[in-house]
C-alpha cells in the first residue's frame, strides 16, 4: 500500500517542482564578467541600459571592422563635411547557456564584417543585474532595439536580428514587436511547451506556463529569414526548425549543417557559415 500511494505522491511532487522552477530550468542564468571590448578586441565599447525596474544590463556595442576609424574621422570634400556613413546593424541574442563573457571568441569570428553589432547579458546572466525570465529577456531586447537607434552611423531600415536557441524565441519577439531588415534563427525550437513535450514528457502541458512561442511569431514576420540547423542536433531536432522555415510568412532559406549537434554549428559550420551570414546580412 505504501507503494501504491508513494508512486503518485512522488509523481504530484516532481510535478509540481517542474511546474515551480520550470523559469529557472529554462534561464539557468550563468554569470561571468564582461570584458572590455578594446582589450580584446581593438575596437567597440562597453554598454549599459536600465530597464524600468531600474535593473542594469551591461554588454557591447562594436561598429563595423573598418567602421571605427571611419565614424570618428568622416571624409570631407573641401569645405563640404561629409555625414559619417549608415551601417546596417545586427542585435544578437544567444543560447540559454551563454553569456557575452563567454562566447565573445564567436562574436569576433562570425560576427558580418559589414555590420554594427549590439550584444546583451540577459537580466540575471553574465555581468547583467537582475533576474532572468520571459518578460525580462523580452524588455530587455526592446532596450538593445531602442539602443541601436540611437546610434547615428546604424541605419534604421537595415536592423538585422540574430538568436540562437532560446535566443531564437527572444529575435522572433523581436521581429514581431519591432521593424526590422531580415532574422536569423540558428538551432531554433517551435515553442516551450513543444520541447517540454520532447523533454519533460510526464509534464502535461497544460502546466508549462512558457510560452517561448516561435511557431506563432514566424507566422507574422513578412522579412527575409535565414535559418541554421545541424543535421545531429538532438536537443533541438532539425523537425522543428523545417517546421518554423515552412510556416513563416516571408521569404526564408534553410541552410542544414551537416553533422552538427546544437552546440558545435560553428566550428562544423565554419566559412560556409559564416559567409552565409555576412551576405544575408546586407
Amino acid at each position: 500500500m505504501a507503494l501504491v500511494w508513494g508512486l503518485p505522491a512522488l509523481y504530484l511532487v516532481l510535478i509540481g517542482l517542474l511546474w515551480a522552477f520550470q523559469e529557472r530550468i529554462t534561464f539557468p542564468a550563468p554569470r561571468s564578467a564582461l570584458p572590455d571590448p578594446q582589450d580584446v578586441l581593438g575596437y567597440g565599447e562597453l554598454v549599459e541600459l536600465t530597464m524600468r525596474d531600474g535593473t542594469r544590463l551591461r554588454g557591447w556595442y562594436l561598429t563595423p571592422k573598418d567602421g571605427e576609424r571611419r565614424r570618428k574621422t568622416p571624409e570631407t570634400s573641401g569645405d563640404l563635411r561629409r555625414p559619417a556613413p549608415s551601417f546596417a546593424a545586427l542585435l544578437w541574442f544567444y543560447g540559454n547557456g551563454e553569456t557575452v563573457g563567454a562566447i565573445w571568441p564567436i562574436i569576433r569570428d562570425f560576427r558580418p564584417p559589414n555590420a554594427a553589432l549590439l550584444v546583451l547579458d540577459y537580466p540575471g546572466y553574465g555581468a547583467s543585474g537582475g533576474r532572468a525570465g520571459e518578460t525580462a529577456v523580452y524588455e530587455a531586447a526592446d532596450l538593445a532595439y531602442q539602443e541601436l537607434l540611437k546610434h547615428p552611423e546604424v541605419d534604421p531600415q537595415r536592423i538585422y536580428v540574430y538568436g540562437r536557441s532560446l535566443g531564437s524565441a527572444v529575435a522572433t519577439h523581436t521581429a514581431v514587436t519591432h521593424d526590422i531588415a531580415g532574422l536569423i534563427l540558428e538551432s531554433p525550437f517551435t515553442s516551450a511547451r513543444e520541447m517540454a513535450s520532447r523533454h519533460y514528457r510526464i509534464v502535461p502541458g497544460f502546466l508549462v506556463r512558457l510560452g517561448l512561442d516561435n511557431m506563432a511569431n514566424i507566422r507574422r514576420i513578412r522579412c527575409p529569414i535565414l535559418i541554421f540547423h545541424g543535421t545531429a542536433d538532438k536537443l533541438v531536432p532539425i523537425e522543428m526548425g523545417r517546421a518554423l522555415a515552412a510556416a513563416a510568412a516571408g521569404p526564408v532559406e534553410f541552410v542544414m549543417i551537416e553533422g552538427a549537434g546544437h552546440n558545435d554549428t560553428y566550428d562544423i559550420g565554419g566559412k560556409i557559415y559564416k559567409d552565409k551570414l555576412a551576405a544575408f546580412v546586407k
